[in-house]
């Protein structure tokens, strides 16, 4: 059934003027009754067409600086009215309302003021009010009215309407409504994004700006990323990131947000498999691809510090996928640009958001960013004997690095170095063995390494394991009901083991 309806009389409210001209002249060509407020009538009349002020209809001027202009029932009961109920004509008739078919409407540029660097005032100006509840009252009496909610469906609609001669089917009045909703709702996100931050910090996420990916987590899966990619990065040289190259990216930022000395990492698949900080990122990247050469093929590179020529010229030697560095010192480039596929990303400034979202079974799961880091201050030594300095600094290494590894993990570090992981395992022991085999596989000696666990350890067997190997020091959180196993071996093996008290599963 298409139900088709002819468009006779039309409310147009638009911020940006110009993009509107052709959609207006086509409902000018069709003899549509156009009603408009401030501007838009203004601009509607520039171009010798007439139309009604809503003044006209409302008996009301525009008031409270132009806070409130449509906000009446003469506007929204001919919008919200349904031709099919004699109730509602009846109200229309004895309060003399006139129906509206169609309602265009182009939103306060919020977004656009946000990111302008506006003051508070200015955006909080710029928060649409009569306009959001135009689209909405369209969109919910689709049966009757067709809504074109944005600029974006100016041109689409004027072809539609030369094709149908100014008919609207109830298909098309249904899709247009199902995209009024997701302007609205791209909308009201962005303003709860900007009253949600702290201090009113700008909100640098769009649901609505999407990127078509070349496909998802595998050939067969369609992808999408929903975001602004350009607010975080510069992408200097190769092709589109893919699904799985942003997954290791978002991962690769948040390691690499925990330290401050210059540093590199390697990740694979998310996890960390190699990083270091040394006194020069040169020496960094050596150690961090030393950790686990093998994992390292493929993986996505980071580093907090600009990539020098040398270092470009270290790099370029290995197969890798992603860069991702603050800058890129005259030189390195040309270097790294031989690889045409090779992806280069200069990142911005970025402040990760404090809320993380995971759907899964029709739904989604919403929690805190895990911000703890490694604050040796709240940490409790419950061995006889205290960590020595050295140690105590590669435990708040692995205990940064290890926060970041998929749940069972065990981060293995000497010279904070990252030496051998154990990771996504349905057993501590398990993932502490794993960790153990890969750092011999590299030729890495554990003897004076430390051990940190994302959570406490259920029996002793897994320090005594650690104490075989020649790891000295363990970091964990602490709260099995039976620790004291643990802490009993650390005694009778001069091992030093610290509590943190803080749990970091990643699952």
């Amino acid at each position: 059934m298409t139900e088709l309806k002819q468009v006779r009389r039309a409310l147009v409210s638009v911020y940006y003027k110009e993009p509107s001209r052709r959609l207006i002249e086509a409902l000018h060509q069709l003899d549509v009754e156009l009603v408009s407020t401030g501007g838009t009538l203004e601009y509607i009349h520039s171009l010798g067409i007439p139309a009604k002020s809503v003044e006209s209809l409302t008996q009301y001027p525009s008031i409270l600086g132009g806070r409130v202009k449509t906000l009446h029932p003469a506007v929204f009961g001919g919008i919200l009215a349904r031709r099919h109920l004699e109730q509602d004509q009846q109200h229309m008739q004895q309060y003399r309302i006139e129906a509206f078919d169609m309602v265009v409407v182009d939103l306060y540029p919020f977004e656009e003021t946000l990111g302008s660097g506006a003051s508070q005032e200015e955006v909080i100006e710029k928060i649409d009010i009569g306009g959001i509840s135009l689209i909405r009252a369209a969109a919910k009496n689709y049966h009757d009215v067709v809504v074109v909610p944005s600029v974006r469906f100016f041109d689409e609609v004027v072809d539609l309407l030369h094709s149908t001669m100014g008919k609207t089917s109830l298909e098309d009045r249904r899709r247009m409504a199902a995209s009024a909703f997701e302007v609205s709702s791209h909308y009201d996100t962005a303003i709860f994004g900007f009253m949600n931050q702290e201090d009113f910090h700008p909100f640098k996420k769009s649901i609505q700006d999407s990127v078509v990916l070349r496909y998802g987590e595998n050939p067969h899966q369609q992808g999408r990323y929903f975001g602004r990619l350009e607010d975080l990065f510069e992408q200097l040289h190769g092709k589109a990131l893919s699904y799985n190259n942003l997954l290791d990216v978002d991962a690769a930022i948040n390691l690499m947000g925990e330290f401050t000395e210059p540093s590199f990492a390697i990740i694979k698949h998310t996890n960390p498999c190699g990083i270091a900080t040394r006194s020069t990122l040169k020496a960094a990247w050596e150690d961090a691809l030393a950790g686990d050469p093998a994992s390292a093929y493929g993986g996505i590179l980071i580093a907090n510090r600009n990539i020098t020529p040398e270092i470009a010229y270290a790099i370029n030697k290995r197969f890798f996928e992603v860069l991702i560095a603050p800058a890129y010192d005259e030189g390195s480039l040309p270097v790294l640009m031989q690889k045409k596929n090779r992806i280069l990303l200069k990142q911005k400034p970025y402040a990760a958001g404090s809320d993380q979202f995971r759907s899964l079974l029709g739904g989604v799961l919403w929690q805190t960013r895990d911000r703890v880091g490694a604050y040796q201050e709240s940490w409790q030594t419950v061995s006889l004997r205290e960590p020595e300095e050295g140690e105590v600094e590669d435990m708040r290494f692995a205990n940064l690095i290890v926060k970041h590894l998929k749940s069972n993990a065990i981060a293995l570090v000497k010279d904070r170095m990252l030496v051998g992981i154990g990771c996504g395992q349905t057993s501590r022991v398990d993932a502490l063995k794993h960790a153990i085999e890969k750092a011999g596989e590299f030729g890495h000696s554990l003897d004076g390494a430390v051990m940190a666990s994302d959570a406490f350890f259920p029996f002793g067997d897994s320090v005594a394991i650690a104490h075989k190997a020649g790891i000295t020091a363990v970091v964990q959180p602490g709260g099995s009901v039976r620790d004291q196993e643990s802490i009993d071996y650390c005694n009778q093996s001069g091992m030093a083991m610290i509590f943190t008290g803080i749990r970091h599963f990643k699952h």
